[in-house]
């Protein structure tokens, strides 16, 4: 399957993590890490499943990688039928009120353009015990295993 990792960050570790991701799944996948910051909203692959990951930074705002991708999108809104993604977000709990909002955020305006979310949104606790890698690589081996059938059946369609 073709894969891409998307990632919004604003101190490096969602490239860090992606990074990570692209290692573990290019074994059996085609795997392209794209920082937000760089993607076209134009780009979306209907062939391809995406992974975006994404942190929050000051009072739950996308961080500033994946502002301007939010703001192209909010311009041109492009239509994401057919598109499948996952997300996995980067948030601390010290910060109550805003915890991982970055992600839900941004999931909420792919899926406001018509995409269509794998699985459950994974958020990361920057102040618990589990480093992001311990729980991003089974929850994207889920992720992936879920969108085979989903893309396999839409390229037969």
């Amino acid at each position: 399957m073709d894969i891409t990792i998307l990632y919004g960050t604003e101190t490096g570790n969602a490239e860090m993590l992606s990074e990570d991701l692209q290692s573990h799944l290019e074994g059996s996948h085609e795997v392209e890490v794209s920082n937000l910051a760089e993607f076209d909203p134009d780009g979306f692959d209907k062939a391809r499943f995406y992974i975006v990951i994404c942190s929050t930074y000051g009072d739950g705002e996308l961080p500033a990688s994946a502002q301007p991708f939010a703001e192209a999108m909010d311009a041109r809104k492009p239509d994401l039928a057919g598109i499948h993604f996952a997300i996995f977000g980067m948030g601390d709990s010290e910060y109550d009120e805003t915890f991982n909002h970055g992600s839900k955020r941004m999931e909420e305006l792919l899926t406001a353009h018509g995409a269509t979310r794998v699985g459950e949104r994974l958020t990361h606790d920057a102040s618990g015990e589990d480093l992001p890698e311990d729980l991003a690589t089974d929850w994207a081996d889920q992720r992936v295993a879920e969108a085979e059938p989903l893309l396999s059946a839409a390229s037969d369609a």
